[in-house]
């Protein structure tokens, strides 16, 4: 758990529930799709990256998104998801995923989005804002 704490320095607790859990009795595949998006939301919370993009009618959207799945999960289960950053373009970066069973003490699935910043007064992309690329760019070389 060490080594998965010092490379996704920023996580989220997710308690598995048991209507996740699909007709083969492990959590549905399209689940692990909400759970990135809880610890994307989180991950934008902590660095307090929400808030200034709603006062400035900006944000991040995502182009898309992939998931790899190594062992199911059951209930009941305590997850973390891990977030870090990579690939940081001019107007887009890629947000990698890793969730932790607590249950199993191994990571059970991979997966990353790949989001591009919105500028929702004009419908466009844009590009990052430097503010944003500094943060993205802390968060990058805080991983070990």
């Amino acid at each position: 758990m060490e080594q998965f704490l010092s490379q996704y320095p920023v996580h989220t607790r997710i308690n598995v529930a048991w209507g996740e859990m699909d007709a083969l009795q492990h959590v549905n595949n399209a689940v692990y799709f909400r759970y990135f998006e809880t610890a994307r939301i989180d991950f934008f919370g902590q660095l307090g990256l929400l808030e200034q993009g709603q006062k400035m009618q900006i944000g991040p959207i995502i182009s898309e998104n992939q998931a790899r799945y190594r062992r199911p999960v059951t209930f009941p289960d305590s997850l973390l998801v891990g977030v870090n950053i990579s690939d940081i373009g001019q107007d887009r970066f890629l947000m990698n995923y890793a969730v932790f069973s607590q249950a199993q003490k191994v990571i059970t699935t991979t997966g990353s989005s790949l989001v591009v910043m919105y500028d929702f007064k004009t419908g466009q992309k844009m590009d990052l804002p430097p503010e944003l690329v500094d943060v993205l760019k802390a968060q990058e070389a805080a991983k070990a």
